[in-house]
């Protein structure tokens, strides 16, 4: 998987892109959770949806936020990082002038970037947040949410309270034009120990009925357990 260096606001980013071998492919950008709490690129959620991503034909980008790795800058409690995700779909888009379409997915601190970006940008056709932390950041700037989209949280997870992701998802609920595919994973924790593999298979049957990039089988019996 090549490592790429591309320029951000605050100097360079590093990160891990795969090239679709489909041509005019779809575009996903995957990012990931805190910096202040050791979030990286190489984060196992951040790994799986991208790997989710690359098995269905899209071509696929996961980078460092600034001052992450070997990503210049430091760490700039959102409004930077949301600007080094933009230029990050900018790197993605330049090589690849006509994708129909961008996907956007994010763990944590990555979800309230990416679903900011999707505010700011109308090729973004869907998202996956991963436990998004309604909890400690305003989500209120989605009003309204211009795409549908999949909101992933596991049954057991001790950092982002299941009332703020209801709250959350309630609202969005609320919104005509979108559908909101909200699903709480049975027995998982924040990090999804032991349940990666099912957190990959919801992403794929959500992505199978979006029309997300190419089809991939899922093993409906485990999803639905």
């Amino acid at each position: 998987m090549p490592e790429i260096i591309f320029n951000g606001p605050a100097g360079r980013l590093e990160g891990r892109y795969s090239h679709s071998k489909y041509k005019n492919a779809p575009l996903a950008l995957v990012l990931h959770p805190s910096p202040e709490h050791g979030g990286t690129m190489n984060n196992k959620i951040n790994y799986a949806l991208f790997q989710n991503f690359v098995s269905r034909g899209f071509s696929a980008l996961r980078f460092n936020f600034r001052g992450v790795g070997r990503s210049q800058g430091t760490f700039d409690r959102g409004e930077g990082e949301l600007s080094d995700a933009a230029s990050a779909l900018d790197w993605m888009q330049e090589i690849n002038p006509n994708a129909p379409y961008v996907w956007i997915a994010g763990f944590e601190f990555g979800a309230w970037i990416g679903m900011q970006l999707l505010m700011r940008r109308p090729e973004i056709k869907g998202y996956i947040s991963v436990a998004p932390p309604a909890h400690i950041y305003d989500f209120s700037f989605l009003a309204p949410c211009p795409t549908s989209g999949l909101i992933l949280h596991g049954e057991k997870d001790d950092v982002v309270p299941q009332e703020s992701i209801e709250k959350f998802v309630e609202k969005l609920y609320q919104q005509k034009g979108i559908s909101i595919d909200h699903r709480t994973v049975e027995g998982a924790n924040h990090f999804f120990h032991d349940h990666t593999e099912i957190l990959s298979q919801h992403v794929h049957d959500h992505l199978n009925k979006a029309g997300g990039g190419r089809r991939v089988d899922v093993d409906e019996k485990a999803i639905a357990a």
